[in-house]
């Protein structure tokens, strides 16, 4: 549904005398019980031809249109909560992490990254940092559903006794002895770079690590025999370049690219569909800096 104030924001003049009337336009999907209800509140609105919408009469004809789209939206939700509850009450989720009330759903489960971005494409899903829970409404259910069994396998790979079983399964492997050097390589906060190809300094940019914000290149040529393990591909042209995770600030602050990054490339400027979760981790990670903060 749409509503326009009348006649200040056309141009084209009424075919009749509301254009010299105070009064607002409104538009919506033909619906002829959404029609039956506008007329009964609205009996003196008349329908325009011209605009192809309805012209309620009055100084105060958009506050009143205003209130009856919102208890429209209000009813609409409330019969798609409905819908939804039916739907738990005759299919359940039998889960642990998943309980629920009078509004709807609430989903508590190990931090996993597969958790969040399911849970994110979640119709109306939100997230309480202080409860440290997620809130999904019951119109929101047949997503939910569809989405539950890789939320719920992802939250059983993460939890804690889980978690320490797979790392005592791995230690001592090759697999444990290549992942603690690729933890340790990382640490360095040092990228390979081709000495033809920089990227800016102090800028957001993004690389196999994800977005970083590189603060020096230092002119070091890379060993390949050392490193190829980490960074395949890299050649005796490459220098190190230096870099640090972004803040939120700088995410915010930065345009997003509006082409892909080219094939092959070692480092791009980010797209916002890379930008989006940047800024959202940053988002998360400074506020529980704030909460830990003395």
């Amino acid at each position: 549904m749409a509503e326009t104030k009348s006649p200040a924001e056309h141009d084209e003049a009424p075919p009749s005398e509301d254009g010299a009337k105070p009064g607002a336009n409104i538009s919506f999907p033909y619906d002829r019980m959404t029609v039956e209800q506008f007329r009964r509140r609205f009996p003196r609105a008349r329908w325009s031809d011209a605009r192809k919408a309805w012209f309620v009469p009055g100084r105060t004809a958009s506050r009143r249109i205003g209130r009856w789209l919102a208890e429209m939206e209000a009813e609409a939700d409330a019969h798609a909560d409905a819908k939804g509850r039916d739907a738990f009450v005759f299919d359940p989720i039998d889960s642990p992490y998943l309980e629920h009330g009078k509004a709807g759903f609430r989903i508590r489960t190990p931090y996993s990254k597969t958790v969040v971005d399911e849970l994110r494409e979640v119709p109306f899903s939100r997230w309480d940092g202080d409860l440290r829970i997620w809130h999904v409404p019951f119109r929101s259910y047949e997503e939910l559903r569809r989405r539950w069994p890789n939320i719920e396998a992802a939250a059983r790979r993460n939890e804690p006794e889980e978690r320490r079983r797979r790392a005592e399964e791995r230690k001592g492997t090759e697999q444990d002895r290549r992942s603690k050097l690729r933890s340790a390589e990382r640490k360095r906060h040092r990228y390979p770079l081709q000495s033809d190809d920089l990227p800016p300094i102090d800028r957001p940019v993004v690389t196999a690590y994800g977005i970083v914000v590189f603060t020096e290149i230092s002119g070091e040529l890379v060993d390949p025999n050392v490193v190829t393990d980490f960074y395949p591909g890299v050649t005796e042209d490459h220098v190190w370049g230096y870099w640090r995770v972004p803040t939120l600030e700088e995410l915010v602050r930065t345009w997003p690219a509006k082409m892909p990054p080219a094939q092959d490339a070692e480092w791009w400027l980010p797209t916002i569909e890379e930008l989006r979760p940047a800024r959202r981790t940053a988002r998360s990670r400074e506020a529980r800096k704030r909460a830990t903060a003395p």
